[in-house]
């Protein structure tokens, strides 16, 4: 009886690839073959993949190898043109990615070619799509203010199953980078630097098989300090982006209990030592949570805390959701709040919140299915998974 193992191709590299057709007896050439097909082509299964002899295909299914796509088993559409998926795996466990079609301005003001486009309000068509993809199943960091928080971390992605969630999205969208221009974010579900080695497969594999530029990549830490500085030196990396939400320990430490491990002032260091390519700019993301941390007197200690870096602020007003204890700042309070930075010489940009009525905007991601959208909204229906 042949030897059969379950194998699957999504988060195999091209090296690992190599190997596995050399087991077979075959050329180095089909690794490449396999290359496209999943991760370009994004092939559902051995037998599409037309490159291949059928010989090849029947030997590959007789050792258990298979593509191992992400399943998308729910759509929920916003009114805003935003779909959240609930992407499942094998094992019954399921994450949440985020497709927003207009992006929601967090690029501007970064240095990259998406961002510049961000900030000079493009046509909204060209170049402004976002994926928010997840690395964990859960989440371990305990913010405070964010809805993945109230699961507690199940178990870290595989890198297939973070670029699966990418694959399965692109495939259902119908768009196809490079030709089609996408910016992606790792600010779903999870902390990525908390599931460090598969993340930074998952993003060699979406730059060197699915061909997104790696500028056109974001990854947001909650402040993993030695990370940090690991991340620095990767030679391929996206944008950093911290996750900052508090302007002084004490307050950082009540919204975010990472900050007991690495502090305010061991989280700038690194941040002041981070090795910036040409034109790229840290992000400093700062979730706003009315009378908590929006006093006008946080925004000038933010200012003292960025001076002399390069970077810009992105607010966000909170994103509510059940089981939060914090309330939305008025537009009035976040405004003022930018104007504070600004006039200190830190460039601060507003992130739109897309997806809010679906529980798709930051801070929202919790699995939810059964409080699928705000009751005091009206949303689209949810339209079922396509077969097959």
């Amino acid at each position: 009886m042949a030897d059969r193992s379950e194998v699957e191709l999504l988060g195999m590299d091209r090296a690992e690839l190599g190997s596995l057709v050399e087991g077979l007896g075959e050329r180095g050439y089909r690794a490449k073959q396999l290359l496209e097909a999943v991760y370009r082509q994004r092939v559902e299964s051995i037998d599409e993949i037309s490159t291949l002899s059928q010989g090849l295909r029947a030997r590959l299914a007789e050792k258990g190898v298979s593509v191992g796509l992400s399943r998308i088993e729910q759509r929920f559409v916003s009114q805003d043109g935003t779909v959240r998926y609930l992407i499942g795996f094998g094992d019954g466990q399921s994450v949440e990615t985020v497709w927003m079609p207009e992006g929601d301005g967090g690029e501007a003001g970064d240095g990259s070619e998406a961002g510049e486009l961000a900030q000079s309000g493009a046509a909204r068509s060209v170049g402004r799509s976002t994926i928010c993809i997840s690395s964990q199943v859960g989440c371990a960091v305990e913010c405070q203010f964010c809805l993945t928080a109230l699961l507690g971390v199940k178990r870290n992605l595989t890198a297939g199953e973070i670029v699966g969630q990418v694959c399965a999205v692109l495939k259902d969208q119908g768009v196809s980078p490079p030709e089609d221009r996408i910016n992606l974010v790792f600010m779903g579900m999870g902390e990525p630097f908390l599931n460090y080695e598969n993340f930074v497969k998952a993003a060699r594999l979406l730059v060197e098989g699915v061909g997104i530029a790696e500028r056109r990549m974001t990854v947001s830490t909650a402040g993993i300090v030695p990370r940090i500085r690991d991340f620095g030196e990767e030679k391929i990396r996206p944008k950093l982006a911290i996750s900052l939400n508090a302007s002084n320990d004490a307050l950082r430490t009540q919204v975010m209990p990472v900050n007991k491990k690495w502090t305010l002032e061991m989280l700038m260091a690194t941040a002041r030592e981070y090795p910036l390519r040409p034109r790229e700019w840290i992000t400093f993301e700062y979730v706003l949570l009315g009378g908590v941390n929006d006093d006008l007197e946080n925004a000038r200690e933010v200012a003292e805390l960025v001076r002399g870096l390069r970077c810009k602020v992105n607010l966000i007003a909170l994103n509510p959701g059940p089981g939060i204890d914090f309330v939305t700042p008025s537009a009035e309070r976040v405004a003022e709040f930018q104007k504070i930075l600004r006039e200190a010489g830190v460039p601060a940009f507003v992130r739109r919140p897309r997806g809010r009525d679906i529980y798709a905007a930051c801070g929202q991601l919790k699995r939810t299915v059964e409080a699928a959208t705000l009751p005091e909204l009206q949303r689209e229906p949810i339209s079922p998974a396509p077969e097959g």
